[in-house]
């Protein structure tokens, strides 16, 4: 007999019984029973429940065994009686009889079970990370995890991707996010960076002949921490292809998220490809973001029109002055008592919002005739103009509309929060789905309000549309950029693009950014010397694995599908860095600290 197990503790089922086997794993549970003392043994590959006499001479040492010990049993399966079958083990048909025991490690008193997911503190599940995977959920997620990253291996690869793995030490560049720094001890005062992305590898790989690459990357930007980020390092499902246009890479990423979703995703519903495509300017007026959650049904509209010729004069004054009127339907919530919830909005736009307030509408009436108005603003407005911002609104008698007021960007974000707030409110979210879309055609530019100057509103290697035509002639406030975004329940997945791979048009599009020709030269002078040797068209864009595996874990929180996250101060609090470096380090890297004064306590 093999020294530690014969089975794993998710292998036993019914046509085992009265086979002998040996078990090895953990002490999930205890339950004693008086003459019966019955030990859960976890592994990896599930549970088995363990059985013992009083009268066998283990008894005495197989109570003393402590939680979390490591164990080895061998023994009989035997088969249970129908009364004490758990349907909810896939071992759960039958038990071993315990004749012999291997401690193979005794655990030490926890911090926290590990036979529960109940909560406990983040902090201390990071220190403990190791004994916070062992616990259902967490094992699970990781395992989910893994998973995603097998399919969309396979799937890439039958899409005729080939993987290819980039450097980790290479050139600092600015892709918008600080990066780490390691300092190069053969090269005294030089630093690598590690790579925020693949960007400049994977559009080199294109330079170089190479017509479909895809990598499950590592990057590492120096940035904070947020639920649906974490800080440090991240993974992406990196991706370029070459002679394509924007369709054709949406033509090859949908297949593979839609059937890593439906793979993964349960009996939830999942947008089936073509996924809708949004543009930009569309997705701020209906929904008041770029990141919309489509599950959501109600729709955003711009009533700036009625209220610039009516006698609300709050309003009328704030489109004068060059600001919007966004109204946000909130169907069959009239019969709402008001203080259980218009009151409820109007705080929340106050108090989490920063917002003046949250006006609102409770519209009135007969089925089939214009809806009356009703409120503070209906009482400042006509009735043929409470009927068009009805009918603007999709609303009726019986619904209430909501609206948010003021410059245009304020406004679009009061709106898209109070569009998410009222449908989770009036619980019209849709259950159990994944709904996909692309939000296409970003603006090129945009003004920077402090500076008045026009900078670049997104990713500035993204071919214009239109091209050096465009550049030379049009409104630079005017053009559109191939560039695009792929967004799932209002979560980003991935930014992409069109790549701009001419010089001449590369070195235009940053002069209008305000860039001289030798700027661009000294910051991506690599990469212009590469496409001067000539450069297919090409494109992609770069999911973020994370991000995935937390939709689909259905998990806020994106350190609950990491295996060894830092905590939202970026610190590893089981591994304990960053840590102090001893001096004769430093002298070795040539480097002398400069530290800010001690922060007093």
């Amino acid at each position: 007999m093999p020294v530690y197990r014969t089975h794993t503790c998710g292998a036993l089922r019914l046509g085992d019984a009265g086979a002998a086997a040996r078990l090895a794993g953990w002490v999930h549970r205890k339950r004693d029973h008086g003459q019966l003392l019955f030990i859960d043994l976890r592994d990896h590959y599930g549970i088995t429940q363990c059985v013992i006499d009083i009268s066998s001479p283990l008894f005495g040492e197989v109570d003393a065994l402590r939680l979390e010990s490591v164990v080895s049993f061998a023994g009989s399966v035997v088969e249970r009686s129908p009364d004490t079958v758990n349907p909810n083990l896939e071992t759960g048909e039958v038990e071993l009889v315990i004749d012999a025991l291997d401690v193979l490690s005794v655990a030490e008193p926890l911090p926290f079970p590990v036979n529960s997911d109940a909560e406990y503190p983040e902090e201390m599940r990071l220190a403990y990370r190791f004994l916070d995977l062992r616990r259902e959920r967490m094992h699970a997620n990781i395992m989910l995890r893994a998973g995603v990253i097998a399919s969309i291996r396979r799937r890439m690869t039958a899409q005729g991707f080939t993987e290819f793995q980039t450097p980790i030490l290479t050139a600092d560049s600015p892709e918008g996010a600080r990066p780490y720094l390691v300092p190069s001890r053969l090269h005294p005062g030089e630093f690598y960076a590690l790579p925020q992305a693949p960007q400049q590898f994977k559009q080199l790989l294109m330079v170089a002949g190479f017509d479909r690459y895809f990598q499950i990357a590592p990057c590492f930007r120096d940035e904070a921490a947020r639920a649906d980020r974490a800080p440090g390092e991240f993974y992406q499902l990196d991706l370029e292809m070459s002679f394509v246009t924007q369709d054709d890479v949406f033509a090859a990423v949908e297949p593979v998220l839609y059937g890593v979703f439906a793979e993964f995703g349960g009996d939830r519903a999942v947008t089936a490809p073509p996924f809708p495509r949004i543009p930009y300017a569309e997705a701020a007026l209906k929904y008041g973001t770029d990141k919309p959650d489509l599950r959501n049904p109600l729709v955003i509209a711009d009533v700036s029109e009625v209220f610039r010729r009516s006698n609300f004069r709050a309003f009328r004054r704030i489109v004068e002055e060059g600001g919007v009127v966004r109204a946000i339907p909130a169907p069959g919530s009239a019969a709402r008592p008001r203080s259980s919830f218009q009151d409820r909005m109007d705080a929340w736009a106050k108090s989490e919002m920063g917002a003046p307030g949250l006006g609102y509408i409770i519209l009135e009436g007969e089925p089939g005739q214009p809806p009356v108005g009703r409120g503070p603003i209906a009482n400042n407005l006509e009735p043929d103009e409470v009927a068009r911002i009805a009918e603007l609104a999709g609303l009726g008698a019986g619904d209430v509309v909501f609206f948010a007021a003021g410059p245009k960007g304020e406004a679009q974000r009061l709106a898209g929060a109070a569009r998410t707030r009222i449908g989770e409110e009036l619980r019209l979210i849709e259950a159990g789905a994944f709904r996909f879309c692309w939000i296409v055609d970003f603006p090129m530019y945009e003004l920077n309000e402090e500076t008045g100057r026009i900078d670049f509103s997104h990713n500035p290697f993204s071919m214009p549309q239109g091209g050096l035509n465009a550049l030379d002639n049009e409104d630079p406030l005017t053009i559109r950029a191939y560039q695009y975004d792929i967004v799932c329940n209002g979560v980003e997945l991935a930014s992409g693009a069109i790549r701009n791979h001419r010089p001449d048009i590369m070195i235009k599009a940053f002069e209008i950014a305000g860039y001289s020709a030798a700027d661009v030269e000294t910051r991506f002078g690599g990469m212009l010397r590469a496409f001067r040797y000539g450069a297919p068209p090409h494109g992609g864009l770069a999911p973020g694995i994370d991000r995935i595996v937390m939709l689909l874990a259905d998990t806020p929180n994106i350190r609950e599908v990491i295996l060894f996250p830092m905590n939202g101060q970026a610190r590893d609090l089981m591994m304990g860095a960053p840590a102090p470096v001893a001096p004769e380090r430093l002298k070795e890297l040539h480097i002398r600290l400069d530290l800010p004064p001690a922060t007093p306590r």
